[in-house]
């Protein structure tokens, strides 16, 4: 009964935690959305204000709760996209890239988490380098629509490059470093970075340089000392082992001793001064025969 109560408890904690690193998942994707949105909405109305030309850049007005975050937005046609591809802030995306669906007008949302990067992002194992930078392509034929739908982008197997400026590798082993790549469904990906400060991609979403953590390396002395000690320490343990076995036998051989003698019974007789054990002696009665005549 208690083993089964046991078992019970144990399935619902781990039922329990499982539900709880979904929770949070889920969370962390949530709050990802929703700040996508709220520059979304920022980046059309900063649009909207300044009736945008066709392929120019403009900076969105965020409010103060998000100092230290950079939005843009630019305007572009579908031709131009396909002929010239889009060269604006962090990203150089590719010619011969088109729209999914295909649009006649489209948008592109340039975002600088900046010190507000690690508060969304966060990769197990890595420690982020350099601010989270992305992009996002949404419909812009009709901008004073509120509900502006999202695009996907197909380069034609070419790469999105993606440059990261401002950031110093020179302290940093190369072989450490490593590209990021969050997309829009909450998954990430990591990649070896081709060189410093330069990523890609063929698909939108959130990048970033990371590099990975690794446990601080103790002096080799100290290795040594702990390999002496351990070996010596293994010599003690074996000795004491054979020590104990040997120990364990004498008592045995000790007992058997000592239980034969008691089995055994014999008399003790003075012989001159000393006090000797002697074995009861048994002689047989002598019979008188009877001589018939």
């Amino acid at each position: 009964m208690g083993s089964k109560v046991t078992w019970s408890c144990f399935i619902w904690l781990l039922v329990f935690t499982l539900c709880c690193c979904s929770l949070v998942q889920s969370l962390d994707n949530t709050a990802s959305d929703s700040l996508n949105s709220l520059v979304q909405d920022f980046a059309f109305k900063s649009l909207i204000k300044h009736r945008p030309q066709t392929g120019a850049l403009y900076d969105a007005l965020l409010p103060r709760n998000l100092s230290g975050m950079d939005v843009s937005i630019v305007r572009l046609r579908s031709r131009r996209l396909w002929n010239k591809g889009a060269n604006f802030s962090y990203f150089c995306i590719p010619p011969r890239t088109m729209s999914i669906p295909h649009v006649k007008r489209l948008a592109i949302v340039y975002q600088n988490l900046g010190n507000w990067s690690s508060h969304y992002y966060n990769l197990p194992g890595y420690s982020l380098i350099s601010s989270v930078v992305g992009f996002m392509v949404f419909d812009a034929s009709n901008v004073t629509d509120i509900r502006v739908r999202n695009l996907t982008i197909n380069t034609m197997g070419q790469p999105v490059t993606i440059q990261f400026p401002n950031v110093t590798f020179t302290s940093i082993k190369t072989s450490r470093l490593r590209c990021v790549a969050f997309s829009v469904n909450g998954t990430f990906q990591v990649t070896l970075m081709s060189s410093p400060g330069l990523c890609h991609s063929r698909d939108q979403g959130h990048f970033s340089v990371v590099v990975s953590l690794e446990k601080r390396r103790r002096p080799w002395y100290l290795w040594v000392i702990g390999s002496v000690i351990g070996f010596f320490g293994l010599m003690a343990v074996v000795y004491a082992g054979f020590s104990a076995m040997r120990l364990l036998k004498t008592k045995r051989i000790q007992a058997m001793e000592r239980q034969a003698n008691e089995d055994l019974v014999l008399e003790s007789r003075w012989i001159g001064n000393s006090k000797l054990p002697s074995a009861a002696v048994t002689r047989t009665q002598p019979v008188l025969e009877s001589i018939v005549l």
